[in-house]
């Protein structure tokens, strides 16, 4: 049911900010000890300012509150025919729009499709003063605070409370496959490469457990010759396979050991195929191990698991860490929300 909570939310961060108190944000609970540090504060949930805001399908556009279930929205523009861009994680139907944005997670196809940052035209925050704030517009053509809504994908709540958040949704595809290859993890990559060149319909990649797995999704026209020209075992659109590893339920992601996460080149070499998935045709890698991947290249974030007191995110540059201090004051000067989330120093 759909609840407005913004006067109530924004009440509780001028309170904070008035005593100095820290805020830890939280919604549905799915990423409290994942994707970033552990951090101390008052709880202050967001989870129940829900509900669509606006929806209109003709104009591509859809707006709702922070705390309303990411899977409430897949179906509502399922409904129209559309889908969201990005592919947000359902986890188990409890993961919010709100923390998909401050989290910046996006799904399988994400380097054919985009990002939840590519597909936000505008977000809602209520700021370290307790003002609230309206970034970006509700069309791709409205650029006005159209940067500083995006700011806020990857921040974590450390830049502010998000409230609303206007994505962009693009209609469904006509038709969905997938195929299925056995080969090792060089030869993956070097696959998975060579068709991510070609202009065929492909919007996922992955190797897995010594087999590789093709999306193909478009009109149903060039799927079809695609498929025929590729060959491969064919697995159905309701295969749980991409479902499973959009919401990181497949057996891989529940091991024990800490689970990191590698953004690289795709055409970077694979340090080693034991606990490993390889996603987003190379340019994301997954390993389980309890030390840190020794990789040469791309960045390695600690994503689940592990110490979370640590820096999980690596270090910044002397100029970036500036810039970075320099947001959160002017977003958050008394640092009351999701302090040390991000970074230990903010």
């Amino acid at each position: 049911m759909a609840a407005d909570t913004a006067l109530g939310l924004q009440e509780a961060v001028v309170e904070a900010a008035s005593d100095q108190r820290p805020l830890r944000i939280t919604a549905g609970g799915t990423k409290t000890h994942a994707v970033g540090r552990d951090c101390e504060g008052t709880p202050l949930n967001v989870g129940g300012h829900t509900g669509i805001i606006d929806y209109q399908p003709s104009e591509l556009m859809l707006q709702a509150r922070a705390g309303t279930p990411v899977a409430e929205l897949a179906a509502a523009v399922a409904s129209e025919g559309q889908v969201l861009p990005f592919e947000p994680p359902r986890y188990g139907g409890n993961a919010t729009l709100g923390g998909t944005l401050a989290c910046n997670l996006s799904g399988p196809g994400r380097p054919w499709l985009g990002s939840i940052r590519d597909a936000t035209m505008g977000v809602g925050l209520i700021n370290g003063r307790g003002e609230q704030l309206a970034l970006g517009g509700k069309v791709m053509k409205n650029v006005a605070g159209y940067d500083a809504s995006r700011l806020q994908a990857g921040a974590l709540g450390c830049l502010g409370l998000i409230t609303d958040v206007t994505l962009k949704v693009v209609p469904a595809p006509e038709q969905t496959l997938t195929l299925t290859f056995e080969m090792d993890a060089q030869q993956a990559l070097q696959t998975m490469s060579e068709k991510a060149a070609t202009p065929r319909p492909l919007t996922a990649a992955c190797w897995l457990d010594g087999r590789l797995y093709l999306r193909l999704a478009g009109a149903a026209s060039a799927v079809q010759a695609t498929a025929a020209s590729w060959g491969g075992e064919t697995l159905t659109a309701e295969h749980p396979f991409w479902a499973d590893l959009r919401d990181m339920s497949l057996p891989f992601f529940k091991g024990a050991q800490p689970l990191w996460r590698q953004s690289t080149r795709a055409t970077e070499p694979l340090q080693a195929e034991t606990g490993c998935l390889i996603d987003w045709a190379g340019q994301q890698r997954w390993y389980r191990s309890s030390d840190a991947p020794a990789v040469e290249a791309g960045h390695v974030v600690l994503f689940a698991g592990g110490d979370r007191n640590t820096e999980v995110r690596g270090e910044l540059d002397p100029v970036q860490q500036r810039l970075q201090l320099r947001l959160k004051q002017t977003f958050d000067p008394q640092g009351i929300f999701n302090p040390g989330r991000l970074y230990s120093w903010m």
